[in-house]
């Protein structure tokens, strides 16, 4: 069901961007050159968070906002230089390698930006679950990755790939900018007896971080008991 829902959405995707697709092969872009764009707008997401943590008011969260509405489109560069890889022939393993490598370090750019904004604005627990995300994310990769290249066949299990993870971030970061209009910047609902509030408009953001912090660990070691069970059978 999950992969159906999946095929659909990517089918949709894939529906709206091959008109620049076409275009793409046209003036001769190559699918690393659109990956290494991919790395600059993320690089761009993280120095607007960045900024947002060494200028930005706390309470003003349209800057998360606007830095998911660039992560979002740098992961749309991601699935772009898939899709011209290859209706124009041009895959090849050293091309999948360059798009993994590069991946990694648009990841690793994006939290970057992510936990110096929330250590910025001094959301210490929150950059903490940022940062076991990074790691978790990472580790996604790396365990297919180190598998496969012992022989093993590694379906794509999990629930945190890369595509769910940049949704979830993207996605969740909107929100936040959005409610942050919405309810007012400084919207909190505490209870007396905690010395922190329980909720607040940056928990739009956060609280999802700490889902991902959580299931990409958990995809990870899952990967990594599936492997076992590959090398004993």
């Amino acid at each position: 069901m999950a992969d159906d829902w999946k095929n659909k959405a990517q089918a949709l995707v894939y529906k709206w961007i091959d008109p620049f697709i076409n275009l793409c092969l046209k003036l001769g872009i190559t699918p690393n050159g659109v990956t290494f764009v991919g790395l600059f707008i993320n690089l761009i997401a993280a120095v607007i968070f960045i900024y947002g943590g060494e200028y930005g008011d706390r309470n003003d969260h349209s800057i998360v906002g606007w830095a998911c509405l660039v992560i979002l489109f740098a992961g749309l560069m991601d699935m772009v230089d898939g899709r011209l890889a290859r209706v124009g022939k041009m895959d090849s393993k050293y091309g999948a390698l360059f798009d993994s490598v590069l991946d990694r370090y648009s990841e690793m750019f994006m939290f970057l930006g992510i936990c110096y904004y929330l250590i910025a604005h001094k959301y210490f627990l929150s950059s903490l679950f940022a940062f076991i995300a990074m790691i978790g994310s990472i580790m996604v990769s790396y365990t297919r990755a180190r598998a496969e290249g012992l022989g093993l066949k590694m379906a794509d299990i999990g629930f945190m790939q890369r595509p769910e993870r940049i949704l979830l971030i993207g996605i969740s970061g909107i929100l936040c900018g959005i409610m942050s209009e919405v309810l007012s910047p400084s919207f909190k609902v505490s209870v007396d007896w905690l010395p922190f509030p329980i909720f607040e408009t940056i928990t739009f953001f956060t609280f999802p971080i700490f889902i991902l912090a959580i299931m990409a660990n958990v995809t990870a070691v899952t990967r990594l008991l599936h492997a076992k069970k590959l090398f004993e059978n």
